[in-house]
Formats: C-alpha cells, sequence, structure tokens
C-alpha cells in the first residue's frame, strides 16, 4: 500500500510524493557529525516546478532558499558527504552559511533543471528532518477567563481530597490554570522568519473567522470531562468539554479552517481529519519528581516514562463538573513552554473575532 499510496509531502503549497524507502537508523541524531543515506532525496520527484523561483545568471542559473541555521548540518551531512553526494548527483553548487548564522542556501548550475533537482532534494531533506524537531508553537484558544481559573481550582482541590488515594492522582498532573486552552494545531517554526510567515498566514484568517463568527465573540459554556483512550483506570489525558452556548457548530468549523489554510500554506502537518476540541486538566506529561518541587518549573517526562493514572473515581463523581461560561473572542498562535504576564502562554500573533 506504501507503493500504491505514497506518503505526499507539501512543501510551500507544492505537493510530492514520498516514495516507500528503509530509513537508516542513527544513534544520535543531535550529533553535528550527522550523516543522511540520501534515500528520500534521491528518489523524490526531480521534474521541474515553475514554482521555485530559478533566476537566470551571467554564469549559469541561481536559487536561493530561506533554511533555518538548525537544519544546516542535515544538508550537510557526515564529513559533508551528504552537500558533495547533492552536488555530484544534480552538478550543482550548494553555498551553505556558517552554522547559526541565519540565512539562504543558494543552489547555482549551468543547467536551470539541474537547480531545481536540487532545489526540490534540499526541500524535501529538510522536511523529513523537519517533521523530527519538537513543536515549538501551536494554535490555541485561550480558556483561562477568570471564573473558570477559580472552577477549575475548586475542581483540583475537590478532586485531591476526595480521590488522592486513587492510583497516580497528585497535584502535579494539574494543569495551570493560567494556561487552560484548547489546542487547533501544532507547528514547528525554527527561525524568526517562518514565526513571522505564520503570523501572516494567521493574519489572512481573519476574513473567515470573523465570518463564521459572525464579527461577535462566542459565548463557550465549559462543562464535564472526559478521558482519551480506552481504560479509565488508565488514563494519560483528562480533558473538560466545550461547547457553544447556541448550540451551533460555529468552533468546529473555525478550528478545522484554520487548520486547512496552515495545513494549504505548508507550515502544519494535518493529524486528523477533524480538531478535537478540548481543554487538558490532567496530564502525566506535567507530572514531576516530587523530590524537585523546589525547581520553579515542573519536570516535563518523556512520553514512553509516563505513569498513568486511574480516573474512575474523578469521572463518577466530577463527571458533568461546571468550569464555567465565558465569552471566547480570539486565536491564538502560542509560544510553547513560554509565559507573559498574564500567565498565559507568549502569544506570537493573535487575530480577534470582533
Amino acid at each position: 500500500m506504501e507503493i500504491l499510496r505514497p506518503a505526499l509531502i507539501n512543501i510551500d503549497g507544492r505537493i510530492y510524493r514520498k516514495n516507500a524507502t528503509k530509513e537508516q537508523v542513527y544513534r544520535d541524531e543531535e550529533d553535528e557529525d550527522f550523516s543522511f543515506s540520501g534515500a528520500d532525496g534521491a528518489q523524490c520527484a526531480d521534474e521541474p516546478c515553475d514554482i521555485v523561483p530559478i533566476e537566470e545568471t551571467e554564469k549559469g542559473f541561481r536559487c536561493a532558499i530561506d533554511v533555518p541555521s538548525v537544519l544546516y548540518k542535515y544538508i550537510i551531512g557526515k564529513k559533508g558527504d551528504t552537500k558533495k553526494r547533492l552536488e555530484l548527483e544534480t552538478r550543482t553548487t550548494i553555498a551553505i552559511p556558517k552554522p547559526g548564522v541565519e540565512g539562504q542556501i543558494v543552489i547555482t548550475g549551468q543547467q536551470k533543471s539541474a537547480v531545481t533537482s536540487a532545489v526540490t532534494r534540499v526541500e524535501m531533506l529538510m522536511e523529513g528532518f523537519r517533521r523530527k524537531q519538537p513543536f515549538t508553537h501551536f494554535l490555541s484558544f485561550a480558556l483561562n477567563h477568570p471564573k473558570v481559573q477559580e472552577r477549575f481550582l475548586k475542581f483540583k482541590e475537590e478532586v485531591l481530597d476526595q480521590c488522592s488515594q486513587d492510583h497516580g492522582v497528585d497535584s502535579s498532573i494539574f494543569q495551570n490554570p493560567a494556561k487552560l486552552h484548547l489546542t487547533i494545531g501544532t507547528l514547528t517554526l525554527l527561525s524568526d522568519l517562518e514565526v513571522t510567515r505564520a503570523c501572516e498566514v494567521l493574519q489572512e484568517s481573519q476574513a473567515f473567522i470573523r465570518n463564521i463568527a459572525v464579527g461577535k465573540p462566542l459565548l463557550l459554556d465549559v462543562s464535564g470531562i472526559e478521558y482519551m483512550n480506552d481504560d479509565p483506570a488508565m488514563v494519560d489525558v483528562l480533558y473538560a468539554k466545550v461547547q457553544l452556548k447556541d448550540g451551533s457548530d460555529k468552533l468546529q468549523v473555525m478550528a478545522d479552517q484554520l487548520v486547512e489554510h496552515f495545513v494549504s500554506a505548508g507550515l502544519m502537518v494535518r493529524e486528523w481529519d477533524r480538531v478535537k476540541l478540548h481543554g487538558t486538566v490532567m496530564n502525566t506529561l506535567f507530572r514531576r519528581d516530587l523530590s524537585e518541587e523546589d525547581k520553579s518549573t515542573a519536570k516535563i517526562l518523556n512520553t514512553k516514562d509516563r505513569e498513568a493514572f486511574d480516573a474512575r473515581n474523578i469521572l463518577r463523581m466530577f463527571g458533568a463538573y461546571h468550569f464555567g461560561e465565558f465569552e471566547l473572542n480570539a486565536v491564538h498562535l502560542s509560544q510553547r513552554y513560554s509565559t507573559d504576564c498574564t500567565g498565559f502562554y507568549t502569544s506570537s500573533g493573535t487575530v480577534t473575532f470582533s
């Protein structure tokens, strides 16, 4: 099926097929001498694309592409092997800025088709390794209204009072009330230029966002809790359910269209057909070693190290818990692992409904 229906990769609005290949495994992908076998690059589509900005010069053809400095090493490869191979196979010259210096990779060659092929291979190579980077930003709806925060803290107090004896339940797995939110989709933005581009795409979304909201804030009701997996006795994430007071699906439509817009712009990878609207209230990734309580931030655990908790009593006692109602009036491009003056995530960009 991988051959009949190969994976598709969106790069700057252009769609490429990714042929099925055996991926080489490396012991340390963070090593500066990282090398790449070239399977993805060597077998990607090399056909010329008029969208690629190829410039004709006195010496041939030239193309400059923006590449975050963190990805330079993947194009250079161990001892420069990847860069040399790309230059040899495409008969081009690839100039890469010094490590840590943000800039453009410049590809030159005698033939336009050769430069186009090199650009395509470099972009495919970058996209493959970009997907292995942790996400840096996310689109969000903030749920941290003062009334909701107050009710959340009451929920936390009552759960700890009545369910703290249940396996895995402790104060460290509760969300920070100031950071309550709905995640719409995640982005991996590796340079200031990419953050700026994401902000521009968010601003482009304002027209359809205001059209869906009819130019007014949306009245949200945050009520009830649910769990993510199939076994309520072994839960990693417990979330609050969110719905509009008027019973409409405007918030769902808005979230889905935002994802569609960012996917089309090549800034987001589609994971689901529809966005699952949920506000996390408990998450085992927040769990910390109690011996570290004197530190200002919690120890974030790797997914494989997570210890699930028994949510059966919480669901039975608080399944219909009411966190409150408030008017939602903005979507944020939030920066991961950040905090602004209100306690919420730092926003790189914001668009309002009204």
